[in-house]
């Protein structure tokens, strides 16, 4: 563990950098994580301070300790790595069952004891199929509470056609990749979305340096991400025809399309630095209840057991505050105008809060 304020390691920083930063030079990449680098040396200057304060016989007991410390870090170390080795290990086991959840969920499989029994649709008038398990993976989102947040009435339908969700590693061995296998649907001409994670490691952890995700090929007028405002002409314009705009909304098909930075490094004050380390950790832990959460017990969130039970760690660990304040502030926009007050929205879905959660 370094202790010298200089030699300040700047992989963590990689986190306030999406994977946007890809786009950009080298040179300018490099120019962003020094900008954020100089103000966290600063901060580990004023830590470094401490020593100087210390009596001759309290430093040595701290030199010590510091020993210890590196004892505790290499062991930790080869914990991390023997934890990896035996989750590869269990991966490998769980896979043939993942692939039975698969078949049975999408009607490949049929299981002991199922008849040919007809089903009504929900009017009683029509005899349908019933095959495999109907809106398997879009109820067992909607019930955890972290995914739940994100999913918008615009968005149940195409997640409808969600056959199966999987990860696996990358080549950096600690990054992730997800995949979202979808059916032929009316929404977007992909068949598989995809979200990777890139990591890098600072203390022997972890730590994002990057998230990629899909472009969607949307078919016309079906974007989800996005929404058609139309607007009245204002009295006494010659044209009679609404107006009409496109804004960016809330989706959780925003996932596959991590935030943005700014071009110029000299933008990156504190402020917008902890903003975009908030947003990347936000997504991190969208991606990280999918891997931990979702993937493995996605029959336990489908039928709400996981939650009844409260089976799993870390359901309820953000901080609720802020979706009243958001509320609020969406109360108070509400009254900006009567030029606002007269766009329709085509297909709003419900408003959602973004967490703000520790990367861990």
């Amino acid at each position: 563990m370094s202790n010298d304020a200089d030699n300040l390691d700047a992989s963590g920083l990689g986190a306030a950098l999406p994977a946007a930063a890809a786009a950009l030079s080298a040179e300018d990449r490099a120019g962003l994580v020094n900008a954020l680098k100089n103000k966290l040396q600063n901060l580990a200057g004023q830590h470094a301070d401490i020593l100087e304060t210390l009596s001759p016989n309290v430093r040595k007991r701290v030199e010590v300790l510091r020993d210890i410390q590196s004892e505790h870090d290499e062991l930790e170390k080869q914990f991390f790595e023997e934890r990896a080795a035996l989750e590869a290990k269990y991966q490998k086991l769980y896979e043939p069952l993942y692939t039975k959840r698969y078949e049975i969920v999408n009607g490949v499989m049929k299981v002991e004891g199922e008849t040919n029994e007809a089903v009504m649709d929900k009017e009683g008038d029509k005899i349908v199929e019933e095959k495999g398990v109907p809106d398997f993976w879009l109820t067992a989102m909607k019930t955890n509470e972290i995914l739940a947040e994100e999913i918008s009435e615009r968005d149940e339908g195409s997640l409808k056609y969600l056959k199966d969700v999987i990860w696996g590693r990358i080549n950096d061995r600690k990054g992730f990749k997800l995949e979202f296998c979808f059916d032929s649907n009316p929404y977007f001409k992909n068949s598989i979305l995809t979200k990777t994670y890139h990591m890098v490691d600072d203390e022997n952890e972890p730590i994002l340096e990057k998230a990629i995700g899909t472009k969607i090929e949307w078919y016309p007028g079906k974007c989800l991400t996005q929404k058609v405002l139309k607007k009245k002409p204002k009295k006494g314009s010659k044209s009679v025809k609404p107006i009409t705009k496109t804004e960016n909304c809330e989706s959780f098909f925003n996932f596959f399309n991590p935030p943005q930075i700014p071009d110029d490094d000299d933008d990156i004050d504190d402020e917008l630095a902890e903003e975009l380390q908030d947003r990347l950790e936000h997504d991190y832990n969208i991606g990280s209840a999918i891997r931990d959460k979702l993937i493995p017990h996605a029959v336990s969130w489908f039928t709400g057991e996981a939650v009844q039970g409260n089976e799993y760690d870390g359901l309820g660990d953000y901080d609720t505050d802020d979706v009243d304040d958001d509320d609020e502030e969406d109360e108070d926009g509400d009254e900006d105008g009567d030029e606002e007050d007269e766009e329709e929205e085509e297909g709003k879905g419900k408003k959602k809060v973004n967490s703000s959660l520790t990367l861990h």
